[in-house]
């Protein structure tokens, strides 16, 4: 029969494990610092910034208390060992503890000097630091513009909670446990450096590739970091992203085949003949998006395809842009059967008539 001190060890391992290693489990329990912390920590959309100052310190204080934990643990699970009497302890257990107490007593001291002069010494202070140039006086006016984007619903976000990735209008941005990277858009440029694909995922029956990412500035002061995403958010990425991306180790980045479709779709109606607005009339933003101008328009022009040509005349005025009308004509596809897609015919979202990709037109 094992002994309750092994078995409180193997125990405590697997929770420090998780505890810092956070599985998914854990999340759905509540057991992270996020949600222990969360009346003092406040919300991350309301003021990005000092949330994760805020995290990653407490987040550094329960980590490096861990040891103590287990040494205050092990005075329940082993009494005969008699650990509550410092006296009576062996070299070995009073070294233990020594070294254990040492790391909280340095952790909390370098959070006091972190948190000096409202958190200007701590390492997310000074990330922000580096980035004081025109028009920003402080790192307080970074920190307050970052917090503006970063409550925009049009920002891209993904990745873990341990090491997120978060492309907003003007930041690149990385969060991980202890830290937050950060660079700004215009003075970087992003290097795919490597690629590693997994053959089984839990979310997935298909192989799935994780790409790496280095970003890299021009500011001296700003460190360079490496991100890490699934391939198929790398269109996603791509469009948020307005900083060069160059791809070093010729990787090659496997789409979907929506992705695909849409490449090709574009290029279709590329070759379609252009439509022309009418004096007076304005374009207006896309209804998908609300990001681009309606850039297309539906006018039927496959009149010479045989006489079941279901295309219909839709006489709505542009209110999409190309990728919007691409997504909305792959998503109405079999999906099973790709090769048809380019040759179907599907309603327009606004009037439900029918129309083909012969009849879709870019707005000059």
């Amino acid at each position: 029969m094992e002994s309750p001190e092994l078995t409180f060890t193997l125990a405590y391992i697997v929770f420090s494990l998780c505890f810092v290693f956070t599985p998914n489990e854990f999340r759905s329990a509540g057991l992270t610092v996020q949600n222990v912390f969360s009346s003092w920590l406040g919300t991350e959309d309301a003021r990005f910034i000092q949330y994760h100052v805020k995290r990653s310190s407490v987040t550094l204080l329960l980590h490096s208390a861990l040891p103590l934990g287990y040494y205050m643990g092990m005075c329940i699970a082993a009494p005969e060992k008699h650990l509550g009497y410092i006296h009576q302890v062996n070299g070995s257990w009073r070294a233990f503890l020594l070294l254990s107490l040492c790391l909280q007593l340095a952790s909390w001291t370098l959070i006091i000097y972190w948190s000096r002069h409202h958190w200007h010494n701590h390492p997310i202070s000074r990330a922000l630091q580096a980035h004081v140039q025109p028009p920003y006086s402080s790192w307080g006016d970074v920190a307050t513009s970052i917090n503006t984007e970063f409550r925009r619903i049009d920002k891209f976000a993904t990745g873990a909670p341990g090491a997120r990735v978060i492309i907003t209008d003007n930041w690149v941005l990385k969060v991980t446990t202890y830290h937050v990277y950060m660079a700004l858009q215009s003075d970087c440029h992003v290097t795919v450096t490597g690629s590693r694909q997994h053959q089984l995922s839990p979310d997935s029956a298909s192989p799935i590739q994780f790409l790496t990412l280095r970003v890299d500035s021009i500011n001296p002061a700003v460190r360079p970091f490496d991100i890490r995403l699934n391939s198929t958010e790398y269109a996603e990425l791509r469009e948020k992203l307005h900083a060069p991306i160059r791809n070093a180790a010729n990787v090659v980045i496997h789409q979907t085949i929506s992705e695909l479709f849409l490449e090709t779709f574009r290029a279709q109606v590329d070759l379609n003949q252009p439509y022309t607005l009418p004096d007076g009339q304005e374009v207006e933003s896309c209804i998908g998006c609300m990001q681009v101008p309606a850039g297309t328009k539906l006018v039927r022009l496959c009149h010479a395809e045989g006489a079941y040509n279901e295309c219909q005349q839709c006489f709505c005025r542009p209110m999409w842009c190309l990728s919007c009308l691409g997504r909305w004509f792959a998503s109405r596809q079999d999906q099973q059967r790709p090769e048809t897609w380019l040759s179907s015919r599907v309603p327009c979202p606004t009037c439900r008539a029918k129309f083909c990709i012969l009849d879709i037109c870019v707005v000059r």
